[in-house]
């Protein structure tokens, strides 16, 4: 995968800022991999994770560190993952359709789940996802509660990146519980916390020398870096 430089992230932060986060994953992975533009949507969900993943630890070191609230107190409960070792979870063969009683469906892509983004509630979409990945079996006008939880953990089983839990148990009150997680919101937070700050220099060195922003990202990360030293000091 393609490293990211100063202007790569501006660039990228501009264009994916007013955009969806399934959009902005996408457009993360066509910077990382231009060949992957074309046909990443259509990826399985735990194939696309896994290189999210894995872009994650190029651009931003392998620990994804975040924190979340215990339901239960309150507690601010701190936490860090290995994103190179989460993504490994994907290596092996691409898994097959998945196969529930008489129907049979192929594995979720991040093109379904844009359909689903406008549905009315949880449970249309989550019916909806299924007959668009449907390829075998008879057309069902409702699915049961009990038949959408044994299609959605046979999926899971299928494709264990495409949807990610952590357990948790709090310091303070020893509640447990379980939190998603979800690489293409830590991803673009880093790439806006970059670009943020790379603008912050440009503005810098724009007040103190007059340079544009192509001249301050030309000089190259750790000549600004100087530069931007001398301006404080």
């Amino acid at each position: 995968m393609r490293t990211l430089s100063s202007a790569g992230v501006v660039d990228l932060w501009e264009h994916g800022a007013r955009r969806h986060p399934l959009d902005r994953s996408l457009l993360a992975l066509s910077v990382a991999d231009p060949a992957a533009a074309n046909d990443a949507a259509d990826w399985p969900l735990g194939r696309r994770n896994a290189a999210l993943l894995r872009l994650y630890s190029v651009w931003f070191g392998p620990q994804v560190q975040g924190w979340t609230s215990c339901p239960a107190c309150s507690e601010k409960v701190e936490f860090d993952v290995d994103a190179r070792q989460m993504a490994a979870a994907a290596d092996g063969p691409a898994p097959g359709p998945v196969t529930v009683g008489e129907h049979a469906f192929r594995l979720p892509t991040t093109r379904d789940l844009a359909q689903m983004v406008a549905a009315d509630d949880t449970e249309s979409a989550a019916a909806g996802l299924l007959e668009r990945c449907r390829i075998g079996g008879s057309a069902t006008a409702e699915w049961s509660g009990a038949l959408l939880t044994e299609i959605e953990d046979a999926l899971a089983s299928a494709d264990p990146l495409a949807e990610t839990r952590l357990a948790f148990r709090c310091p303070t009150c020893e509640h447990d519980w379980e939190d998603g997680f979800e690489i293409d919101r830590f991803l673009w937070v880093e790439v806006e916390s970059w670009a943020r700050r790379v603008l912050w220099e440009v503005h810098t060195l724009a007040s103190a020398y007059g340079w544009t922003e192509a001249e301050s990202l030309a000089l190259g990360p750790a000549r600004r870096a100087i530069y931007l030293q001398m301006v404080h000091a």
